[in-house]
């Protein structure tokens, strides 16, 4: 086999395993595998994401940031959009299929072992996230990465990713989500994210509902751990439109940046940016020396996060979003009113079956003109005639295309009628990837 056959026989291993949605309370297991690993996690830094939305844009951001330092850094982010290479990134890249394929050589061996004590102890084998994990701290260490940026998979307290030890816990916005597993209220999920904390840590987080601060601001004292939080030690204190994006000022933890250009859209970007700025301080210098005006600059403008208001088609305009909770798509909504002059909107709506689609559409409803309702390719989409019933409840004009590229076809043909329109395909990371995808195929942006 070659390398990519080696690397997509390693990721078929893990999908023989339960799934990314088969989630229990159970970090131990993973930290049993890495501890047979020499505990490869506790060989790098390490900055430590959770929340509820934009953790993977706030990760991407502060990857760039600590690589425009000069350093090597791991990045460790899911879903992916195209291909499962995507959610290891070593310097800012797909981590290559040989290493893949090495690493899961060192870790194989071993995974045996563990599900045996698993199966003695009745408990189901290691899942997929599990291994994945296992797999991008091996992959950190023999590179080697200096830095580590890991996003949570799922809640904090119990992921497997919290087998590591952040010098820097980040807490993006908290809401409500994945309820049937982190909790209820909003206190409940705080508590079960900031389980990232670790002793002695810094802990950086966004403006928070006074609620989860309360929780967030508890358990860094705690832990012994300082506390910044957006607002108070730092802030974005200006964004303006740009040609790709736009200029933000931030006042951070150690210092303040004017006018730095980010190549992404909407407010909610520069608030993310504002996070991974005094993350970072907070890792290089401790939050007493701030980020030099030539690294921010270059860490910025280098910065990608694919489905996150991604430009993919010209003529007609058509954008991409991942938006699959009301707060994603608040804030998606939000961004379209400030960043784009279009009169109308065609949003192509499909989300999976556990989210918040009532929520989704209730936010999205307002900027919407037409909705054409699709299906994401998962066993777990949502019923594309029970969201179009969302859809028009809410007063929306509404099409029904349950194939994605019929769609998409239907939403472009709409917004070419007038160059007021434009289109957003939105609501959930499995219908981005496609939409990423469909656009590069039928060269929608040339």
């Amino acid at each position: 086999m070659n390398d990519r056959e080696r690397a997509d026989a390693v990721y078929e291993a893990l999908l023989a395993r339960a799934g990314e949605r088969w989630v229990q309370p159970r970090k131990e297991r993973t930290a049993r595998l890495l501890e047979y690993l020499d505990d490869p996690q506790r060989t790098y830094r390490v900055i430590h994401v959770t929340g509820t939305n934009g953790k993977t844009s706030t990760s991407r951001i502060a990857e760039s940031l600590v690589r425009a330092h000069g350093l090597r850094t791991g990045l460790f982010t899911s879903p992916h959009l195209d291909r499962f290479t995507e959610r290891i990134m070593i310097d800012g890249e797909p981590i290559a299929d040989v290493a893949v394929a090495e690493a899961w050589e060192e870790i194989e061996p071993f995974v045996g072992l563990v599900d045996g004590e698993l199966a003695e102890a009745d408990e189901e084998p290691l899942t997929f996230f599990e291994l994945l994990t296992a797999l991008a701290f091996v992959a950190f260490a023999d590179a080697p990465v200096d830095v580590a940026v890991v996003e949570v998979g799922m809640g904090g307290s119990w992921d497997s990713t919290n087998t590591a030890d952040g010098d820097v816990a980040v807490i993006a916005p908290v809401d409500i989500d994945h309820a049937d597993r982190l909790g209820s209220t909003l206190a409940e999920i705080a508590a079960v994210k900031a389980g990232i904390i670790k002793d002695g840590a810094a802990v950086v987080s966004a403006r928070q509902q006074p609620e989860v601060e309360a929780v967030l601001r508890s358990a860094a004292a705690s832990r012994g751990a300082t506390f910044a939080i957006e607002g108070d030690q730092f802030a974005l204190t200006d964004d303006r439109l740009a040609v790709g994006g736009q200029l933000i000022s931030v006042r951070g933890i150690a210092g303040t940046y004017d006018e730095q250009y980010l190549p992404m859209y909407g407010a909610h970007q520069g608030a993310n940016a504002a996070l991974a700025i005094a993350s970072v301080e907070a890792l290089i210098g401790g939050g007493e020396r701030d980020i030099p005006a030539d690294v921010l600059t270059a860490g910025l403008a280098e910065v990608l996060s694919p489905g996150r208001l991604q430009l993919v088609g010209t003529t007609p305009t058509v954008l991409v979003d991942a938006a699959h909770n009301p707060h994603g798509a608040r804030a998606l909504a939000t961004a379209l009113r400030e960043a784009f002059d279009f009169a109308e909107w065609g949003v192509v709506l499909g989300v999976l079956g556990d989210k918040d689609a009532a929520g989704i559409v209730r936010e999205i409803a307002p900027i919407a003109t037409h909705v054409f309702v699709t299906a994401p390719t998962s066993d777990r989409a949502a019923d594309v005639d029970a969201l179009a019933d969302l859809a028009e409840a809410a007063g929306l004009a509404t099409t029904v295309r349950p194939a994605l590229d019929e769609a998409a076809q239907a939403a472009r043909d709409w917004a070419a009628a007038s160059d007021r329109r434009a289109v957003v395909i939105a609501g959930s990371v499995v219908l981005a990837g496609e939409a990423v995808g469909l656009a590069a195929d039928e060269e929608w942006k040339p």
